[in-house]
């Protein structure tokens, strides 16, 4: 999972084209190259980024991106995706107008991560951060109650170090994994104590 130059560049030159032309979502992922891969587990993980109450919402969106990292390091130069998926196609038209609406946001957002901090997300500590993004969304598509948020937000700050090249995303990454970890083991310990104790007040 690597990154590149600035994302919205790399959107309009993917929506670039004739507005009755169509962009399928395989030729999308193939135009992101190997950003591809940040770029799906962040759409992924993002709805557990707040706290939804949908049971098991963090197993059913966890196993895609446990199998979209599996590919990265397989070494796939982008995620293979379901036929039926791949070719999904929208108009260039419309995604002009929904590029050209979100400008102002987008743009806000690349101003605040953007580039900095490059020995965070070069060499050895860029490969270190796939490692540690894929723990915690194991971590994160694991059953287990009230252990999703801090995952949740660790990957997705992963995945921006990863699309802006943004060391800043990349240290709140490793300490949101940290916290995770922490948080897991806490739950692993403590729950099993707590449901004997509710076991034994009940019988």
């Amino acid at each position: 999972m690597t990154g590149g130059r600035s994302l919205l560049p790399t959107l309009e030159r993917l929506f670039a084209g004739a507005r009755e032309s169509q962009l399928t979502i395989a030729a999308f992922l193939e135009g992101l190259e190997t950003r591809s891969y940040p770029f799906i587990v962040a759409a992924l993980v993002l709805p557990n980024c707040v706290p939804t109450g949908i049971p098991l919402l963090s197993t059913v969106t966890g196993i895609p991106m446990v199998l979209v990292i599996a590919q990265a390091f397989l070494g796939r130069r982008t995620p293979w995706l379901p036929r039926s998926i791949g070719r999904y196609a929208l108009k260039r038209g419309r995604l002009q107008d929904f590029l050209a609406r979100m400008r102002p946001r987008l743009e806000r957002i690349e101003a605040a991560i953007h580039p900095r901090y490059s020995w965070w997300v070069a060499g050895v500590p860029r490969r270190a951060i796939h490692v540690g993004c894929a723990a915690i969304v194991v971590i994160l598509a694991l059953p287990i109650p009230f252990d999703n948020l801090f995952a949740a937000w660790g990957t997705l700050f992963f995945c921006l170090a990863l699309l802006e090249d943004d060391g800043l995303m990349a240290m709140l990454g490793w300490l949101l994994t940290l916290v995770t970890l922490a948080w897991t083991a806490f739950l692993l310990i403590v729950g099993p104590m707590v449901v004997i104790s509710l076991l034994k007040s009940v019988f």
